[in-house]
């Protein structure tokens, strides 16, 4: 399916696209157009004008940026707090597993990204042990993880989207493992909303993590957390402030009460910049359809695939086993393709696992078709 003429389409110009070749949305997604008037509306203009104060507006746009990824997570917009970044939002949650089990062992995989394994190794100072899947695992395969879902484990934290192997893990069998065996479960779903269809209803999950900064095309600093509303009042996390109050208003010093819903894992004077940022790019994403953007970037990603030798492919065949990135190793000539992708404009980073190349809605068959004329140049295609 040609992009000018089916997914893609007129799509292309409802984002800011940049020069060159763009394939590093794995990373930092495009904005979409008119975020820079969006972001004025939201956030300048009520600073700006003078009239009272700005933060009736203020709040109002961390509320619609809420209610537009609740829709977009198939979640109430009340079971959801912005958080600065996933690891904030995942020490949050560690600070909580204390008072929610007895056990004291949180399992994540050596394919993590690094900086959860970091906020895993100091909650060692709330008594909590890091256990770790060894990388040779094979975790598309939810066997693989049931013996190391153990009865001491207290909490397993589920990467759905692995960023340097392109590997898409059963989120929600493996979170039933983890239910069935007594254990909490978070999904670190960073690379994966905007990209693939997330329903929290459907994962069996206890806590989601977030950003926007990639796939959702909304910049940095709108993280966000949902936490599932059966669990919520019994999380009582340390790092909050008088936006974590039930009354955020009351100004008692000497009494705080947790907010009753997800707002409790909020913090200090909120940032809102980001949200008000990320809010316009949730609501484009909303109105494109994720599943239209899959179909895209897979039907992208076949063509790129098909023409490169397969001993070349790092990531997954399989649909539903991988994400929304290609990854391309080609051993020593990766120096000369590295160059070659310069060259061309083509825009793509390098990992361990090889060069990542991820197409989005707004990328076409000539972006797919620049990137194959630079590995033809290397030698490799």
């Amino acid at each position: 399916m040609s992009a000018q003429g089916g997914e893609g389409g007129a799509l292309r110009n409802r984002f800011d696209r940049g020069p060159g070749c763009y394939l590093l949305n794995h990373s930092v997604g495009r904005p979409p157009v008119g975020s820079r008037e969006a972001f004025t509306a939201a956030f300048y203009e009520p600073w700006l004008s003078g009239v009272g104060e700005p933060w009736p507006a203020w709040l109002a746009a961390v509320e619609r940026f809420r209610s537009a990824l609740g829709k977009l997570l198939g979640a109430r917009s009340d079971d959801l707090c912005p958080q600065p970044d996933v690891s904030m939002g995942f020490a949050r949650v560690l600070q909580c597993v204390p008072g929610l089990t007895s056990r004291r062992k949180i399992l994540l995989s050596e394919r993590a990204f690094p900086s959860l394994g970091f906020v895993v190794e100091r909650a060692r100072n709330l008594g909590l042990e890091p256990c770790f899947l060894p990388a040779g695992v094979d975790e598309r395969d939810p066997a693989a993880w049931r013996p190391w879902i153990t009865d001491d484990i207290a909490l397993v934290l589920v990467t759905q989207v692995q960023s340097n192997t392109g590997v898409q893990v059963p989120v929600a069998a493996v979170c039933d493992i983890a239910r069935e065996r007594g254990a909490l479960s978070v999904v670190d779903a960073a690379q994966a909303v905007g990209i693939l269809p997330v329903d929290v209803s459907g994962l069996g999950a206890d806590f989601l993590l977030g950003s926007c900064v990639k796939w959702l095309c909304g910049g940095p600093g709108a993280g966000f957390l949902w936490v599932d509303r059966a669990l919520v009042q019994r999380c009582e996390p340390d790092a909050i402030g008088w936006f974590s109050h039930a009354d955020p208003f009351a100004f008692d010093i000497h009494d705080f009460r947790y907010h009753p819903g997800a707002l409790r894992f909020w913090g200090g004077t909120p940032s809102i910049a980001p949200y008000a940022l990320a809010a316009h790019s949730l609501e484009v994403l909303l109105e494109v359809g994720v599943p239209r953007i899959r179909r895209h970037n897979l039907m992208l990603g076949d063509r790129l695939r098909a023409a490169v030798p397969g001993e070349s492919l790092s990531s997954p065949a399989a649909a539903c086993e991988r994400s929304g990135t290609v990854i391309l190793d080609f051993g020593r000539a990766n120096d000369a393709v590295a160059a070659a992708l310069a060259k061309a404009g083509v825009q793509a980073d390098r990992r361990a696992s090889g060069f990542r190349l991820s197409p989005h809605i707004y990328n076409d068959e000539a972006d797919i078709d620049t990137a194959l004329a630079a590995l033809r140049a290397a030698g490799v295609a």
